[in-house]
């Protein structure tokens, strides 16, 4: 699996690191990601998700079942 969110769909970013004098060398921001396993009442299942942890924050508050309908929808999750 790649390094992207499976909830918000966030991934790797490109940046560069830059030295005191001002030299630049390319380098890599990787999301803060968790893998985590959730029970859905609604379908009577557990399923594995590779999430950021602001993802978790967002399962938190809008709950589980609304969040993976949103990443079905925009594609992030099959």
């Amino acid at each position: 699996m790649s390094r992207v969110c499976q909830i918000t769909g966030k991934s790797v970013m490109v940046g560069n690191n830059v030295s005191h004098s001002q030299r630049k060398t390319k380098r890599k921001f990787y999301p803060n990601l968790i893998t985590k396993k959730f029970f859905i009442p609604e379908e009577n299942e557990f399923i594995t998700l590779k999430i950021s942890t602001s993802a978790l924050r967002t399962i938190n508050k809008k709950g589980i079942l609304a969040c993976v309908k949103e990443a079905r929808a925009k594609g992030y999750i099959k």
